[in-house]
């Protein structure tokens, strides 16, 4: 079985931190970036999101949202699952989309990443 809550590195070397998956699925945690659009130093930011809960023999599913307010104004979207490996290693696969403000509906092709 995959646990989610514990603390996460990706390959760029942030750091994940999420605190016990609730029954119900939810769960919240912190971020901390080491990519950011400012190219200021990032802090950490809150996180909040769910968990599907899998049937037997399955690998759970999970969604959480970041909003940058720390050092930026931008959010992004995080959708994943949770895999583990024959030896017992636990590995999250994501796909994400970043939404950066922007400064008119003109401009609004160029926000979503």
């Amino acid at each position: 079985q995959c646990q989610l809550s514990g603390l996460w590195r990706n390959d760029q070397d942030s750091l994940m931190k999420i605190s016990v998956v609730r029954d119900n699925g939810d769960f919240q945690g912190q971020y901390l970036t080491r990519v950011t659009l400012t190219g200021r130093c990032a802090r950490a930011s809150t996180l909040k999101g769910v968990q599907h809960q899998p049937k037997e023999g399955s690998w759970p599913t999970f969604a959480f949202a970041i909003s940058w307010d720390t050092f930026s104004n931008a959010s992004t979207a995080f959708v994943g699952q949770c895999f583990v490996d024959r030896s017992g290693k636990e590995t999250l696969t994501t796909m994400w989309l970043l939404r950066e403000d922007v400064g008119s509906l003109e401009e609004d092709w160029k926000a979503t990443r």
